[in-house]
């Protein structure tokens, strides 16, 4: 019996196989966290022999707890509101009421499958990290696209690379509490923004210039891109292997959680290319 041969233009690109590259960090207990929220823990609640079935069968299960902002995730637009307002002019105090957020919350973040671009500052620069505390510029992310010969458009996804990810286990080093981190300043944003964009990533705790000494005091490139803009924030993504194997332009996907009234959503972001 001959198999029918499909119709569908996807799907005769994915029987030809295809590759993918991870754009993030596994998830485990005590890797970096913000301060501004609670930690990844993950334990067997149930341990294979702890029950053991008629049959000689066991089963193992976890619990796991997590902010919605810890790991490899994506912000929702109810996640930094500015003089009292969300995105579209939503009031955040009435929204929040109740304990989840009626409007702008996690369940509205979309499943995304576009077109991905790597912006590689850090190679632009010729280190394999950003220094501590450096601002990341217009001019920087324009550098970047020009030597990857790429221009953003409506719809992408685009993900700056500053290296930092190369300090993911050291966590003082990564959140940078004293000397700082690396991130787009608010000329960066704008400069994404302009391009319409759907979402934007990084690999640091938080999408922002963080100078030395200062933490996540004042969140500015947020309220950009999430507040005035409707862009959505990647945070602590690994870009190191799609760096090194040279990746610029490719197709991304990524399925939040569609957790109801929530702010965050952890994530597992892929580049898929043609093998």
């Amino acid at each position: 019996m001959t198999a029918p041969t499909t119709t569908d233009p996807l799907l005769r690109v994915v029987s030809t196989g295809v590759r993918s590259i991870e754009l993030g960090h596994p998830y485990f207990t005590g890797m970096p966290c913000s301060p501004n929220h609670p930690g990844f823990r993950m334990t067997l609640i149930r341990r294979h022999g702890d029950m053991v079935r008629p049959d000689g069968g066991s089963a193992a299960n976890e619990i796991i707890v997590t902010g919605g902002h810890v790991g490899t995730h994506v912000d929702a637009l109810s996640h930094v509101s500015d003089c009292g307002k969300l995105n579209g002019d939503v009031d955040a105090f009435e929204a929040q009421a109740g304990g989840r957020f009626k409007d702008k919350g996690a369940e509205q973040i979309p499943f995304m499958m576009t077109r991905g671009l790597l912006l590689d500052v850090a190679k632009l620069h010729g280190v394999d990290t950003l220094p501590a505390g450096y601002a990341i510029t217009a001019e920087d992310l324009e550098g970047a696209a020009e030597a990857a010969g790429v221009v953003p458009q409506k719809g992408d996804v685009v993900l700056v690379r500053s290296g930092w990810a190369r300090h993911f286990g050291d966590q003082d080093v990564y959140l940078g509490q004293t000397d700082g981190v690396p991130g787009p300043n608010v000329e960066a944003a704008q400069w994404l923004a302009s391009f319409g964009i759907v979402a934007t990533g990084s690999d640091t705790t938080a999408y922002e210039h963080i100078p030395a000494g200062s933490g996540h005091s004042v969140l500015p490139v947020h309220r950009i891109l999430l507040v005035v803009n409707g862009i959505h924030i990647i945070e602590h993504l690994n870009m190191e292997d799609a760096s090194e194997q040279g990746l610029t332009e490719f197709t991304f996907v990524m399925a939040p959680l569609r957790i109801v009234g929530g702010t965050g959503s952890p994530v597992r972001p892929v580049a898929v290319l043609s093998a």
